[in-house]
């Protein structure tokens, strides 16, 4: 877009971490005021949560849909349903946000990290394979920026070795692939409110399924694993309390009413930046996984090194003179060089569970990863929300352009 900046005004991007990108207002004040009249703000006994979790199920066709206290949480009563015992393996992405790599950890198994396809960062059915062995418990797929994995695939892969897959639906909302609801091909979907995602409660989540079983343990898993509402109620077995308030709850309900409306604009910015960006020396506009439905909860480019130098940090560094805030490489180095994983700091010097892998399960050497380490190298994240403009679109495709091109003509970020 050779548009000079000086012809733009220089503008405020709305922001998802305060008012200006969030869809909040009117409806939420209303149901949180009738939780607090109402004086319930407990989920074991409110209506909050049960009408969110049966109104998700229906928006997403699942059969058992229960909120707890954040995405994290959701994972891991997920990994806890599945009930690996220690040293089992679970497969996952080596890029991803640690609040789905610890409950891994705390359930006793080794997180056995895939690599990724170079153009999304989303785990795939090849590099799935190659990781598993007898020991595999269960797949972790992480639908990367709302963008879906290969599902078709990867569960030909699974169901092949009798392995359940979990999907990590954190920045998926209402995704979808082949017309499927990403979230309800794996045995346990889970899905994230956390400030930033689609729609918040500040913290919070959801996990589904449609194996009421599965269901059930995760539910159990959320409730210390206390069985409200049986004749005779145990502690069945160790559980954490991962519920969400009816607080939380009342401000989902009426975000989920405006889910559809916020996903909608997310595509069709994405559309108008893709044609905005066309022609930008150097920048790559989100891939799509053919037949599916990117919803777009950040816009990622890649940025070719080869003819930016400096690649994505330098590109932001540039940007950054325009108060416009990015995340070059999104996470600074894969998951599996994080400390707690690379160094097995678990607990307290016991480096429990680690002392029960295989050499191959830690085995985290560079050449392993080729496609992990040129994505990181080579994406860019834009803020995102859908309280975007088209003068907001103009002003972020118009300052990408030109720094874009004064870096490739030898420019200094």
């Amino acid at each position: 877009m050779n548009i000079p900046l000086t012809q733009l005004p220089q503008i405020q991007i709305p922001s998802d971490q305060d008012a200006t990108g969030r869809t909040l207002g009117d409806e939420e004040i209303a149901l949180v005021t009738e939780a607090l009249r109402c004086g319930t703000l407990t989920a074991t006994k409110g209506k909050f949560a049960k009408r969110l979790e049966t109104e998700f199920a229906s928006l997403i066709g699942v059969k058992h849909a229960h909120a707890c206290s954040s995405g994290s949480a959701a994972i891991h009563a997920a990994i806890a349903a599945i009930d690996p015992e220690p040293g089992d393996e679970i497969i996952t992405t080596s890029i991803t946000d640690m609040g789905a790599l610890s409950p891994i950890l705390y359930q006793g198994a080794i997180p056995v990290f895939a690599d990724v396809d170079a153009r999304t960062g989303n785990v795939t059915a090849r590099s799935i394979a190659e990781r598993i062995t007898p020991r595999t418990k269960a797949i972790i797929v992480t639908h990367l920026f709302g963008n879906p994995c290969h599902m078709k695939s990867i569960m030909a892969v699974a169901d092949k070795h009798g392995i359940p897959v979990i999907e990590d639906c954190a920045q998926a909302f209402l995704s979808t692939y082949r017309g499927q609801s990403i979230g309800t091909f794996g045995a346990l979907g889970c899905f994230s409110l956390q400030q930033g995602k689609h729609i918040t409660t500040g913290e919070g989540g959801l996990i589904v399924a449609n194996d009421s079983a599965l269901a059930r343990r995760a539910y159990l898993f959320i409730n210390k694993s206390w069985g409200y509402g049986d004749a005779n109620p145990d502690h069945y077995f160790i559980g954490l309390n991962y519920r969400i308030s009816e607080l939380q709850a009342a401000v989902a309900v009426a975000q989920l009413a405006k889910l559809r409306g916020i996903v909608e604009a997310r595509a069709a910015l994405a559309a108008r930046m893709d044609v905005l960006l066309e022609g930008t020396p150097g920048v790559s506009v989100p891939f799509r996984t053919p037949e599916s439905e990117h919803v777009f909860w950040k816009y990622s480019v890649l940025v070719d090194p080869a003819v930016i130098p400096g690649g994505p940090p330098a590109l932001a560094k540039e940007l950054k003179l325009n108060n416009i805030l990015t995340a070059p490489r999104y996470i600074q180095k894969p998951a599996f060089r994080c400390a707690v994983i690379r160094d097995q700091r678990t607990f307290g010097n016991s480096r429990w569970p680690f002392t029960l892998a295989t050499p191959e399960a830690v085995d985290y050497s560079a050449e392993r990863f080729p496609s992990t380490f040129e994505y990181l190298d080579r994406v860019l994240v834009l803020p995102w929300n859908e309280k975007y403009t088209q003068d907001t679109l103009n002003y972020l495709a118009a300052t990408i352009y030109q720094a874009a091109l004064k870096l490739s003509e030898g420019g200094v970020a």
